[in-house]
């Protein structure tokens, strides 16, 4: 259940993040080198994306 509410939690700060850069679903995938539907998945709370995976492509969180 606590990893229920985590997640939950993660996908309305991403979103909340995105909507205060005023970001679309689209530029942050991309950003993120993400396929856009997997964005939504995320704020949906229905995909936990891998954070390691983005370290080869040189960003910080903060520029996502």
């Amino acid at each position: 259940m606590a990893g229920t509410a985590f997640l939950r939690a993660f996908a309305a700060e991403v979103r909340r993040a995105r909507t205060a850069l005023k970001l679309s679903q689209e530029v942050l995938a991309d950003r993120a080198s993400l396929p856009r539907n997997y964005e939504g998945m995320i704020e949906r709370g229905e995909r936990v994306p891998t954070l390691l995976g983005r370290r080869g492509h040189g960003l910080r969180v903060s520029e996502l």
